[in-house]
């Protein structure tokens, strides 16, 4: 991913990618995407895009591994944030499911993991601070909550799941208020075009509406080129 695509995705809200990356598949059906409703802690920040860095939390219970295994276990976690290509996003699951209570994403941690130079999280868990979250990183979450329970880490570097989708680590997010989705690889070197693409059809009828005298018979022109253009 060159810096003129990361400008790009970034531009673009998740939903535009998702259909893209049917256009350049050329084809639907494309299902690797987040299902059901998710909270951005700022809906206006737009799309964060990354490589994914994975972990595994749990916050209902306290932990019952000895004090020194999780604090351990907690400075790999953060090491291995640290580390790694850029740009990248923390992708937390919270192996609470439903039931998470532990808000792992408050004002400390956000501003630790901006200062690693990542560029936001998504998560099924929980976060809280919303007035004094850093700017610039925005969490898409499962919810939102006062409390962090017995938060402690449980797995590193491992395939997770969030609403439904499954990340390995390395694979390419983009995330907005909408949810997320993970980027084939092998389709990164078209998803430029495709997004350009899906931008002016869907302009065939965008502009035809806008403009004065929009009536049934315009539309329907415009719909047939529209149809025509599209996957």
């Amino acid at each position: 991913m060159d810096d003129a695509l990361l400008t790009l995705l970034k531009s673009v809200d998740t939903p535009t990618v998702c259909n893209a990356i049917e256009v350049a598949e050329g084809k639907r059906g494309f299902d690797r995407f987040t299902r059901g409703a998710v909270q951005s802690s700022d809906p206006r920040a737009g799309a964060i895009v990354g490589y994914a860095r994975t972990a595994r939390i749990s916050a209902v219970a306290p932990p019952t591994e000895p004090a020194e295994v999780i604090r351990a276990r907690r400075m790999d976690y953060y090491r291995y944030m640290a580390e790694g290509p850029r740009p990248a996003l923390a992708v937390v699951e919270d192996l609470d499911g439903a039931h998470a209570i532990g808000a792992y994403w408050g004002e400390i941690n956000t501003t630790i993991h901006k200062g690693f130079g990542l560029a936001g999280a998504l998560t099924n868990g929980v976060m809280r601070d919303l007035g004094d979250l850093p700017e610039g990183f925005p969490v898409i979450a499962g919810s939102i909550g006062p409390s962090h329970g017995f938060v402690h880490v449980r797995e590193i570097d491992t395939p997770v799941t969030i609403f439904g989708l499954t990340v390995h680590p390395g694979d390419l997010i983009h995330a907005d208020r909408h949810g997320a989705l993970a980027i084939p690889p092998e389709l990164v070197g078209e998803l430029g075009d495709a997004i350009r693409k899906l931008l002016d059809t869907e302009l065939i009828v965008l502009d035809a509406a806008r403009a004065p005298g929009f009536d049934f018979a315009t539309f329907e022109a415009a719909w047939s080129a529209f149809e025509k253009a599209r996957t």
